[in-house]
C-alpha cells in the first residue's frame, strides 16, 4: 500500500479536533462555512426544506467534502477548510481520497428536515463522545457512554450505515467503516475478520455490536495474515477490489453497435436509454434545471421534417462536412426525435465512468429554437436523481444509446439508485440562483424609474405588451423581467411561445391532430398546460411571455381567452373550453408578458377586444442610458463611438419622417455584447443588418437609403 493513499488520515483527525471547538458556537461555525462556498460561487449545502440556515452538526460538516464532488472541488473545499479552520500547516492537505467512503449527493445530510428538538445536539454529543473513547488510553471508562449516546443516535433519520463513515472520517484507526464497499468486501474476501458473522451486516448495528467489530477486525488485521493491517488500509482494499469487478466481470459491456437490437415486447413498453448531456456531461446542471433533455444539430431544423435517418444524414453533410459519414449522428438524432417516447426513463453518464441523473421522459419531441449553442432538439424530462456514482464498467461513447436489450445492464444501472435499506431516497431540490431588480438594471439599458414603472404595470394589470422598434431588447428583457419578479431564475416558471399568421387555437389552448394510424386525438396546447402548472403552485407567479404577438390572428388564438385573462376575471370565472366540456379558468398568478415590433409593416392592428385587457410599454433605444454609455467607455473605440453617433441621428430622421416615426427607431441590442472591436465586425452590422433595414423603411426614397447608407459606412472608416 502507497503511504499517499492514508495522507487523508492526519488532516482529518485535525479537522475533527478544530470542529470540536464550535459545539457551542454553532452560528459562527455556519457563517465560517457559508463565507468558504460563497467564496467558491458553490451552492450550500441544503439543509433545512425552505433553504434556510439553523443549525449543523459535525458530520454533516464532514459530509460537504466527503460526497459526489470532483476532486477538484473536493481539494478546493479542504484548502479553504484548512485555512478558515486554522489547521496546522505541516498537516498535508490531501490529494488523493481512494478509500475515503463518500455519501450519496442526495442524502448528504445526517438529520431530517422534520426531526426532534435534540437530534443535531445528540449528534454533537456522539462526536465529542467518539473522541474520547478513540483517544482514551482505557477505554472502559467511556465505552458505555458512547454505546449509550449512538444506541440514540442510529433511530433518528437520516442516519443508517452513515453513521459508520461518519466516525471513520474522524478517527479512522479506531472505527470501522461499514459503507456498502466495505461490507462486500468482508463478506466476500475476508469473512475470518468477524468470525464468519456476515449477518450482522444485515441491518445496521447497535452500539455494542458496532464497537465489537471495529475492535474485533482492528485487532485481527494488528496480528497480520492480511494484505492490509489497519482499518483505512481495509477500506482502501476494499474501494480497489469493487472498482475492478466492477470493472471486469459484474457488468456486461453494451454494445457500441450503431443498429439497436430488436426488442419483442409491447410498443408501449418503457425504454431505458443512456444519455450524455453536452461533451463531459457539460450540460447537465443547465438541463437539469431546466427539466430537459437536448442533443444538438440545431443548424438542421426540426428533426420532425425528417421522414428517415439518411434524409437526417443528408442535411448534415450539407450543413457541416460533406466527407463526414454522419452515420451514428443520424440514428441518435431519429432515435431522440422519433422513437423515445413519454414515460422512458433515461440514465445520464459523464465521460466512460459516472452516473450522474435519472430521469423519466414527460413530453413528445420539441423544437425550440431559443436554446442557446444549437441544443435546440428537447425533450422535458421529470429529472428524479441527480448525483455521482460510479458506473459500472466502462460505458459507451454515444450521446444516445438504448439500453434496452441488454436487461442485465439496465437492472445494474437501476440498482444505483436503490437505497440499500429500501427506503425512499430524497429527491434533490432545485436551487435557482437569485435574480434581484438589480440584476436586471444590471442586464438591460433601463432607468430604475422606467423598471418600476414596468413592474408596477405587469402587476396590476397582470397582462402587458412591450412595444417597441426593432433592436430595443424586447425579449431580453421581457425573460429578465419575470426572474427579476419572481426573486430567481427559476425557467420552470416561465414560458415563451412565438406566434405566427398560421397559429391557432388548437396549438394555443387545444384541439384534435392527426395520429399516425389515421385517427386524431385531443392535444392540449402550451397555454392550458402552463395555466394547469400555476394552478397547481398558487404560492409562486409564473410568467406566459408570447413573442411577435401581434403576427397572430390573436381572436382567433385566444377564443374565449379574451374574458378569462382580464384581472378581475381570473379564477372567478369559468367557461366552457371549445373542445372540452372542462370549466376552464385564468389562475391570478399568471402574469403575461407579449412583445410587439411596432416597425413591422406586414402586421394588422391589435384587436379592440384584446388591445384594452393589455397595458402597452414602450420600449425605446437605450443609447442614453447611463449603463450603454458606460459600455461605450469601457469599450473606447473611435469608429464604435462614430457609428452609434450616427445611428443617433439616423434615429432623429426616421423619428421626424411622417411614414414612420419613433417605433422604427434602430435599437442598441445591434451593437451590445461586442467584446473585442473589429472593422469586421462593425462593417457586417452596417451592411447587414443596418443598411437592409434602411431598404425596407425608405424602399420608395432610394436616395435617402443611398445617403444614410454612405454615412454609416464613412462612420467606420
Amino acid at each position: 500500500m502507497m503511504q499517499e493513499n492514508y495522507e487523508w488520515v492526519k488532516f482529518y483527525s485535525a479537522f475533527a479536533d478544530k470542529l470540536l471547538e464550535y459545539e457551542t458556537n454553532r452560528k459562527f461555525l455556519l457563517e465560517k462555512l457559508q463565507n468558504i462556498f460563497n467564496g467558491f460561487g458553490m451552492k450550500f449545502q441544503k439543509l433545512e426544506e425552505d433553504d434556510s440556515v439553523v443549525d449543523i452538526d459535525p458530520f454533516t460538516v464532514f459530509g460537504m467534502f466527503n460526497k459526489g464532488l470532483s476532486e477538484a472541488n473536493r481539494m478546493s473545499i479542504i484548502k479553504a477548510f484548512a485555512k478558515e479552520f486554522d489547521i496546522d500547516r505541516t498537516i498535508e492537505i490531501p490529494t488523493v481520497f481512494e478509500g475515503i467512503p463518500t455519501l450519496n449527493n442526495l442524502k448528504a445530510v445526517f438529520f431530517g428536515w422534520t426531526r426532534q428538538d435534540s437530534d443535531i445536539n445528540n449528534l454533537w454529543l456522539l462526536f465529542k463522545t467518539a473522541l474520547k473513547y478513540a483517544d482514551a488510553a482505557d477505554k472502559s471508562q467511556i465505552k458505555d457512554r458512547f454505546i449509550g449516546i449512538y444506541d440514540v443516535v442510529v433511530k433518528q433519520s437520516c442516519i443508517k450505515w452513515n453513521i459508520t463513515m461518519g466516525l471513520f472520517w474522524i478517527r479512522p484507526y479506531a472505527f470501522v467503516n461499514l459503507d456498502s464497499r466495505s461490507r462486500w468486501y468482508i463478506k466476500e474476501y475476508c469473512p475470518e475478520l468477524v468470525d464468519g458473522k456476515t449477518k450482522t451486516f444485515k441491518d445496521v448495528p447497535n452500539g455494542e455490536t458496532y464497537l465489537w467489530l471495529s475492535e474485533t477486525i482492528s485487532k485481527k488485521l494488528s496480528e497480520g495474515g492480511q494484505n492490509y493491517k489497519n482499518l483505512p488500509e481495509l477500506s482502501y482494499a476494499a474501494y480497489v477490489e469493487s472498482e475492478r469487478v466492477n470493472q471486469e466481470n459484474k457488468n456486461k459491456k453494451v454494445s457500441d453497435d450503431e443498429n439497436t437490437a430488436i426488442v419483442e415486447e409491447d410498443s408501449n413498453a418503457v425504454q431505458y436509454w443512456l444519455y450524455a448531456p453536452g461533451h463531459g456531461g457539460e450540460k447537465w446542471e443547465e438541463f437539469y434545471k431546466q427539466g430537459i433533455m437536448a442533443i444538438g444539430w440545431g443548424e438542421i431544423g426540426d428533426l420532425s421534417q425528417f421522414t428517415d435517418k439518411n434524409q437526417m444524414k443528408a442535411k448534415m453533410k450539407e450543413t457541416y462536412d460533406p466527407n463526414r459519414p454522419y452515420k451514428n449522428d443520424a440514428h441518435a438524432t431519429w432515435q431522440f426525435a422519433k422513437e423515445i417516447k413519454v414515460g422512458d426513463v433515461i440514465f445520464v453518464k459523464k465521460g466512460m465512468h459516472q452516473i450522474i441523473g435519472r430521469g423519466v421522459v414527460e413530453s413528445d419531441y420539441i423544437y425550440d429554437p431559443s436554446q442557446p449553442d444549437g441544443y435546440n432538439n428537447v425533450r422535458k424530462v421529470k429529472w428524479t436523481h441527480n448525483g455521482v456514482w460510479q458506473h459500472p464498467g466502462q460505458a459507451v461513447l454515444k450521446t444516445l444509446t438504448d439500453i434496452t436489450p441488454y436487461t442485465e445492464y439496465v437492472e445494474t444501472l437501476k440498482s444505483l439508485f436503490d437505497n440499500a435499506q429500501g427506503e425512499e431516497i430524497e429527491e434533490k431540490e432545485i436551487i435557482y440562483p437569485p435574480y434581484s431588480p438589480e440584476n436586471f438594471l444590471n442586464d438591460v439599458y433601463m432607468s430604475e424609474d422606467e423598471y418600476n414603472t414596468l413592474v408596477q404595470l405587469v402587476s396590476v394589470k397582470k397582462n402587458v405588451i412591450l412595444q417597441g422598434a426593432p433592436g430595443v431588447g424586447k425579449t431580453f428583457a421581457a425573460r429578465r423581467l419575470a426572474y427579476s419578479m419572481m426573486g430567481v431564475q427559476d425557467s420552470e416558471r416561465v414560458m415563451m411561445i412565438q406566434f405566427h399568421q398560421s397559429y391557432s387555437y388548437e396549438d394555443f389552448i387545444m384541439g384534435y391532430r392527426p395520429t399516425e394510424n389515421g385517427g386524431f386525438i385531443l392535444k392540449k396546447g402550451p397555454f392550458y398546460n402552463f395555466c394547469k402548472k400555476a394552478e397547481s403552485d398558487s404560492d409562486n407567479d409564473y410568467f406566459f411571455i408570447i413573442d411577435e404577438i401581434n403576427r397572430g390572428n390573436l381572436s382567433k388564438i385566444f377564443g374565449e381567452l379574451f374574458m378569462l385573462i382580464e384581472t378581475d376575471k381570473r379564477e372567478k370565472v369559468k367557461l366552457q373550453l371549445l373542445y372540452s366540456d372542462e370549466k376552464f379558468s385564468v389562475p391570478n398568478n399568471i402574469y403575461i408578458i407579449g412583445m410587439m415590433n411596432t416597425a413591422d409593416r406586414s402586421l394588422a392592428m391589435l384587436d379592440y377586444a384584446l388591445r384594452r385587457r393589455f397595458a402597452f410599454y414602450e420600449m425605446k433605444p437605450g443609447f442614453e442610458s447611463e449603463k450603454f454609455i458606460k459600455y461605450r467607455m469601457n469599450l473606447n473605440n473611435p469608429k464604435f463611438d462614430r457609428l452609434i453617433n450616427t445611428v443617433e441621428s439616423l434615429n432623429n430622421a426616421i423619428a421626424s419622417d411622417d411614414a414612420l416615426g419613433d417605433g422604427f427607431k434602430i435599437g442598441h441590442s445591434y451593437f451590445c455584447n461586442i467584446k473585442e472591436i473589429t472593422d469586421a465586425r462593425l462593417s457586417n452590422i452596417v451592411e447587414y443588418e443596418l443598411i437592409p433595414m434602411l431598404k425596407e423603411y425608405w424602399f420608395d426614397e432610394p436616395a435617402k437609403v443611398k445617403d444614410w447608407s454612405n454615412l454609416l459606412r464613412s462612420a467606420i472608416k
